[in-house]
């Protein structure tokens, strides 16, 4: 565990504890990024005219999880939280937000996600979306770099908020 409180992803893990746990990490990160703020902080934005909050990425993380895990690669025909359509970013748009129920949601989208990885018989398994295959493997490779990606955005946008940098 690192001195944020996060686990640090296994350094000799086979290749699905690994990818795994590279992702329960950036997962952490944002939580941590999120942690101790006010529900007007986490809907600050950061540059307006952009809509990007702290809130925002946690419930576009949360439409996230549930549209690569359980929609497209469970096969779960269940409806976006919050997105209704393609191309819509209501996840972003947080003025009536709930942080709560945005918390709840995304922690519950997590937990369902790793369970579906966790019971997949191998990273090899596929889903088709688009007229693509995409592999389980590749989905975990892919929510890594959506964090990692958004995480870059938190820092930016936790410093804007309160000064607060780091890892």
């Amino acid at each position: 565990m690192d001195d944020q409180g996060r686990i640090d992803p296994p350094q000799t893990g086979d290749e699905r504890a690994t990818l795994a746990g590279f992702l329960q990490y950036h997962r952490d990160t944002l939580a941590m990024k999120c942690a101790g703020l006010t529900t007007e902080q986490l809907k600050q934005q950061a540059v307006p005219p952009s809509n990007l909050t702290l809130l925002g990425l946690i419930r576009h993380m949360a439409e996230v999880e549930r549209s690569w895990f359980r929609i497209r690669f469970n096969g779960e025909p269940l409806p976006g939280r919050w997105i209704k359509g393609s191309g819509d970013d209501t996840d972003f748009e947080v003025d009536t937000a709930d942080p709560d129920e945005a918390f709840a949601a995304w922690h519950e989208e997590c937990a369902r996600s790793r369970a579906i990885v966790d019971a997949a018989d191998s990273l090899d398994a596929t889903m088709r979306h688009r007229d693509s295959d995409f592999s389980l493997r590749w989905i975990l490779t892919h929510m890594i770099e959506e964090y990692a990606r958004h995480n870059g955005h938190a820092d930016f946008l936790r410093e804007r908020i309160d000064g607060a940098t780091g890892e």
